[in-house]
């Protein structure tokens, strides 16, 4: 990819580390196709997506693409989204995934996005329910890259993501599997020294988003930079 587009990863994780799609305060979003979304931490503010004319792409469960209520495919997207793009100032496009869909899916349209000369896609889950249930909170998001891989050397920093079949998923930092209560520690202090503090997040395409969403925002959490593979990758 010869693009780095910026993607924000909109969420809140309830002060845990752990991959979680389970009780959510209701965020405010304009009408559309309902999904599960995936909750995430390190979250900023993101009050764009609740605007009228938001223009959202939602992933369902089992890989169904839809532009606004519209489906549509992958291959469709890029000329759709860079047409109703075209005389906005901001070229900002809001990605709706289900906790539960396979990565892969999420990397089409991010794939997509990029195509369209989208410079900051942003990647949209829910707000934990750190308040009380079914209250109102508005969009919230995690900054990602997407783009070009990382230089080979020291200052290079992959995270890889496959799925263990058990609660967590298998998680290695430049090779070495690291326990998932870890890793936030071990990048923290990988990352301490660094001039340049990017991890490229390399996730398998069977990965649930669920996860993709929970390795990213512990990165960032260890205050990394964190370029998201896509297969192009």
């Amino acid at each position: 990819m010869k693009d780095i587009l910026e993607v924000c990863l909109v969420a809140a994780l309830a002060a845990g580390i752990i991959p979680s799609i389970g009780a959510q305060s209701q965020t405010v979003m304009q009408k559309g196709i309902s999904v599960q979304l995936a909750i995430a931490g390190n979250a900023v503010p993101m009050p764009d997506a609740d605007q009228e004319d938001a223009l959202i792409v939602t992933i369902t469960a089992d890989g169904g693409v839809y532009l606004g209520v519209n489906p549509i495919t992958p291959a469709a997207l890029t000329a759709k989204v860079k047409d109703r793009l075209s005389n906005r100032p901001e070229k900002k496009l809001y990605i709706k995934a289900d906790a539960r869909t396979q990565y892969t899916n999420v990397a089409k349209v991010l794939d997509a996005a990029r195509a369209a000369g989208v410079d900051a896609p942003n990647l949209l889950t829910a707000q934990s329910d750190s308040s009380q249930h079914g209250t109102l909170v508005p969009p919230r998001g995690l900054e990602v890259l997407v783009g070009p891989p990382l230089p080979s050397g020291p200052e290079a920093t992959i995270v890889q993501l496959r799925n263990s079949g058990q609660q967590w998923p298998t998680v290695k930092i430049n090779g070495g599997l690291v326990p998932w209560a870890s890793l936030q520690n071990q990048l923290s202090q990988l990352l301490q020294n660094r001039t340049k503090t990017v991890v490229l997040v390399k996730a398998e395409e069977t990965s649930s988003f669920a996860d993709v969403a929970a390795v990213t925002d512990l990165c960032r959490a260890a205050g990394a930079q964190v370029v998201l593979a896509t297969p192009e990758l």
